[in-house]
């Protein structure tokens, strides 16, 4: 029996954000880190490979025993984690296709950015050796707080006792996701992010029986129970 789920949501930019743009050039005179962006529009996006990395990074993290701090290889990370995100091949040969896809994050309120001020900032910054109080100055671009993208998952069922506990993981990554911060220089107040307008819907397949979208849609309910609060 085969299940396709699509999960959608609403991340709003609480925080300036930065997911920079590794072109490995930058002539005299240009901004020193830009953020990624959309080559057909122009406009800043939200890959979802970043998204993914930082979940998966952080659902690992809250998993780990008490007492031990460094984190294992994917490979090796729990049964529910591995499920949704999948794995590489291990010692015999045997990768795990993940059951969760995530898609690029598209601004849903341009309009209404730039009316405010427009869709980026750049903030200036320095560090500052301390043996010789040498300054060394920096720009970094910045996604403007109020920003909003719409983040999709779809998600593949193919075992249904699992369906439910999938949910409840994919709402604790964006809990945690909350509470941390997305993309770069998140320990100055950069990537603070919330989720908010969660959706379920059938995209391919039926609901086990005793399974409703209600029931789905249950586990996201408090995610942004305890978020940093911006706009």
């Amino acid at each position: 029996m085969i299940l396709k789920l699509k999960i959608s949501s609403e991340m709003k930019v609480l925080t300036g954000l930065h997911i920079g743009d590794n072109t490995g050039f930058a002539p005299i005179g240009a901004l020193d880190n830009p953020v990624i962006r959309d080559s057909y529009t122009g406009d800043p996006i939200v890959p979802g490979s970043s998204l993914k990395g930082k979940m998966r990074y952080l659902l690992a993290r809250a998993a780990q025993p008490e007492g031990q701090y460094v984190l294992k290889e994917c490979k090796d990370d729990a049964a529910h984690i591995i499920r949704l995100f999948g794995s590489p091949a291990d010692a015999k040969g045997n990768p795990v296709t993940a059951h969760l896809q995530f898609s690029d994050a598209f601004l849903t309120n341009r309009e209404e950015m730039m009316k405010i001020g427009g869709l980026t900032e750049v903030k200036a910054e320095n560090t500052i050796k301390r043996s010789t109080s040498v300054a060394n100055p920096r720009s970094n671009e910045r996604v403007i707080r109020g920003a909003k993208f719409g983040v999709n998952w779809y998600y593949t069922m193919d075992r249904p006792e699992y369906l439910l506990e999938d949910m409840k993981t994919l709402a604790e990554g964006c809990k945690l996701l909350s509470l941390d911060y997305l993309g770069g220089s998140g320990t100055r107040g950069y990537g603070r992010v919330e989720f908010d307008h969660f959706n379920i819907e059938v995209a391919y397949g039926t609901l086990p029986a005793g399974i409703d979208i209600e029931e789905l849609r249950k586990p996201f309910e408090d995610v942004n129970t305890y978020a940093v609060q911006g706009i």
